[in-house]
């Protein structure tokens, strides 16, 4: 497996070592990104235990639109397989959505079960312009749909369309929303609610954090931006958001975890790091970080349980290869720093 360090290739024991003793001089370190499989995932929360570091994720703009709404006033969603199975009526808000994979899908079929079965689906588009963005432009709809504005013919056709939806579906972005758009988004369809019947449908990120959400809450009870400073979980959304952790210099090391396609973050070169990155990624080379190590890719060269989208659900998928697995080398610098044998995944 490629490992490198201060850009030189190395094996991958030497490398281990090397992010060993990193991570043990840090006072301040970060574990961020965690898009990988659930089994790197709770190992990645077990050594953040052990040295005091905060955790963040790679899609936690979107994440925390969705927490920030659903603390707050609740959701009605509904899942992927529902929408494309019963919806007569789809809104596409925003950019990001009419390109999405299932908007191809919820264009191109019809619904199959429900009061809708075997009717035309009606997809409507809801973009935000120059002068409003999606957010503004989901208020707008909301108060022509509730009769407190007079609105331009093309919200009044959707206001319209949503109210006599026998199922209606509303597929956003939330990173691209906001929080605040995301919860007037999420008050549209309770409004709607009143005479008809419609549901939120997030569009997931290039990401895990679907998954990682899941495993922070069965771990820490917690969502995932988590830092064990002193030793319990403490959920901060603001504190611990490494990218401003980085630019205010709170943090001095990091150990950045995507063994799935992904950009890492600018600041990753701004201080010491250790990247564990999928073999064969554009990311798996001496520059990415002051220590690489190329681990499996999950349901490619190592199985492993991911989020499935389609799905709406933790699903394991197998892999061809034996390739060394994330979960493995955080387990093996874990153990380096407790001397103890490497605790089981």
């Amino acid at each position: 497996m490629a490992a490198w360090v201060n850009g030189d290739a190395t094996n991958a024991e030497d490398a281990i070592a090397a992010a060993a003793a990193l991570l043990a001089d840090a006072r301040a370190p970060i574990l961020a990104g965690l898009n990988a499989d659930v089994a790197a995932i709770r190992a990645a929360y077990r050594l953040a235990g052990t040295i005091g570091a905060s955790v963040d994720t790679l899609g936690a703009a979107g994440t925390y639109a969705e927490l920030g709404s659903l603390s707050r006033t609740g959701a009605m969603t509904t899942t992927p397989a529902e929408a494309v199975g019963r919806a007569d009526v789809v809104l596409l808000v925003g950019a990001t959505a009419g390109t999405a994979a299932i908007a191809g899908t919820l264009r191109g079929t019809k619904p199959v079960r429900g009061r809708a079965a075997g009717s035309e689906r009606t997809v409507l588009s809801l973009e935000g312009s120059a002068a409003a963005d999606p957010a503004t432009v989901i208020a707008h709809l909301r108060a022509c749909a509730k009769g407190h504005l007079a609105a331009d013919a093309a919200l009044g056709t959707v206001a319209r369309a949503l109210s006599a939806a026998r199922y209606g579906v509303v597929l956003y972005d939330p990173a691209e929303l906001g929080e605040l758009g995301v919860e007037m988004l999420q008050g549209l369809v309770r409004d709607v609610n009143e005479a008809a019947r419609c549901f939120a449908l997030a569009l997931d990120g290039a990401d895990q954090d679907r998954a990682v959400v899941q495993v922070a809450a069965w771990t820490t009870g917690q969502a995932p931006r988590t830092g064990f400073g002193r030793r319990v979980p403490e959920h901060d959304p603001w504190r611990f958001d490494a990218g401003r952790q980085v630019a205010a210099g709170e943090a001095d090391a990091v150990l950045w975890l995507s063994t799935l396609p992904a950009a890492p973050p600018p600041w990753l070169m701004g201080l010491p790091a250790v990247a564990l990155v999928g073999a064969g990624s554009p990311e798996a080379a001496p520059g990415t970080a002051e220590i690489v190590i190329a681990v499996g890719v999950p349901g490619a060269s190592t199985g492993g349980v991911l989020w499935n989208e389609g799905r709406a659900a933790l699903t394991y998928r197998a892999g061809h290869g034996a390739d060394l697995t994330a979960a493995d080398v955080i387990a093996r610098i874990q153990a380096r720093l407790t001397g103890r044998e490497e605790p089981s995944c």
